[in-house]
């Protein structure tokens, strides 16, 4: 695994965890940043991470 690899990986997992806090919020029925700004998130955050994960994987087979 490379430093590049690690920061998409790192990157893929905040993002991941940004996504599951916004469904949480969103579905506790009063979210604290309001429900289009968490929805946004949400939305930014699902395929940022999808993305960042397919990259740190294609780096760490690109480099072994």
């Amino acid at each position: 695994m490379t430093l590049k690899s690690g920061i998409f990986l790192a990157g893929s997992c905040i993002s991941a965890i940004a996504a599951v806090g916004s469904i949480f919020e969103l579905t506790s029925g009063h979210p604290e940043l309001g429900g289009l700004i968490t929805g946004g998130i949400l939305t930014a955050t699902i395929p940022l991470g999808i993305f960042l994960f397919v990259a740190a994987v294609r780096d760490a087979r690109a480099n072994q």
